[in-house]
């Protein structure tokens, strides 16, 4: 490893590469909050769609309920013990594991949380509201914290599934996170451009995070 001067050699080809990705990954977002900070025509657009999933979602109960129940499991209160016990699981074999679920999924919601204060955008207001909810609403901390919690867990839960259940786990939780995100729409809390944003956010840190992580580990076992 001495003998390794370059960052490309440092790190190799393989983390160059994830940081382009990363890279391209985070530029949708910021051009999605640059149009919603100077107003433009997606904001015109966000609204009417808003308006018109509002109109079909206020008087049908059942699907007020299912999307309610969508949105709980994307919510802190349903991930921060669900990541909190995975984690005290997996730390009985691996302390390294029980980590990066720790940090990837708590440094995901500081960074949204950063990012709502940056763009400070109004939640959508009804004058018959299904929910009402608090705080700002670019990007949507449901899609970015589903999309990045349940993708940590399949990082760690997937190796060690019989591979015969891999591709079916990976799609349920895919459309478990898109359901997520939708039920912001459906319970009139959120834009699209939100949703779009929080999934796109997410997903960066989350590429980011499970880089970082095989980085941590690839040094430690060089340095042993």
């Amino acid at each position: 490893m001495a003998g390794l001067t370059t960052p490309t050699e440092r790190y190799g080809l393989r983390e160059v590469l994830l940081a382009t990705a990363v890279v391209l990954v985070a530029l949708p977002f910021a051009f999605l909050a640059y149009q919603v900070r100077r107003n433009s025509g997606l904001v015109d657009w966000d609204t009417s769609l808003a308006d018109w999933l509002h109109r079909h979602m206020r008087d049908n109960r059942p699907l007020t309920v299912a999307m309610e129940t969508a949105s709980f499991v994307g919510s802190a209160p349903f991930l921060v013990p669900v990541i909190g016990g995975t984690a005290l699981w997996a730390a009985r074999w691996s302390r390294k594991i029980a980590i990066f679920l720790v940090v990837t999924c708590l440094g995901g919601s500081l960074v949204n949380t950063l990012a709502k204060g940056v763009v400070d955008r109004a939640r959508p207001v009804f004058d018959d509201p299904i929910v009402t909810e608090l705080g700002k609403s670019f990007p949507s901390g449901h899609a970015m914290g589903s999309l990045i919690c349940y993708g940590a867990l399949l990082v760690v839960l997937l190796p060690r599934m019989p591979a015969r259940f891999r591709t079916p786990v990976v799609v349920a939780t895919a459309a478990l996170v898109a359901v997520i995100g939708f039920s912001r729409l459906a319970l009139g809390v959120h834009y699209l451009s939100d949703v779009l944003a929080g999934f796109i956010l997410g997903a960066a840190w989350l590429i980011g995070s499970v880089e970082l992580f095989g980085l941590w580990r690839r040094e430690d076992r060089a340095s042993n």
